[in-house]
């Protein structure tokens, strides 16, 4: 079901600070922040040659990434992101399984503007995953 990997998402207290490490020290293709309210996050995707790394900055009192970065002040991974070909055929068939789709369980526009839905972490051995249309 789940297709290759399309990024891997790196929660930070600072989106400039971050990019510019990254395309400092590591020569990477970093490019411009993207606010996206809906998710409550500003974010930055660093292209490599197989993924994507994407940089998850807080937008808004109430985004999700706020509690993150209080437990783990200097960030750290904050969820994987997995393409699939329906996305709502795979919500189907992940709920028939047990999984626990966040949020209303209907697919939100993610920052590349295709459908993504996140699963709770629980149920995935600890990791936050995002699923996004291919």
């Amino acid at each position: 079901m789940i297709g290759r990997l399309n990024h891997v998402a790196i929660a930070v207290p600072d989106l400039a600070a971050a990019s510019a490490q990254y395309r400092g020290a590591l020569g990477a293709k970093v490019g411009a922040p993207q606010a996206e309210p809906d998710h409550g996050v500003t974010v930055v995707f660093v292209e490599l040659p197989n993924t994507k790394i994407e940089f998850l900055e807080p937008l808004g009192d109430d985004s999700p990434i706020l509690g993150f970065l209080e437990k783990s002040p200097s960030g750290g991974i904050h969820h994987l992101c997995y393409e699939v070909d329906d996305i709502t055929a795979a919500r189907d068939h992940l709920l028939t399984e047990g999984a626990r789709v966040l949020g209303n369980g209907e697919p939100k526009i993610g920052a590349h503007g295709k459908p993504v839905l996140f699963l709770h972490p629980k149920d995935f051995n600890g990791t936050l995953i995002e699923l996004e249309q291919a």
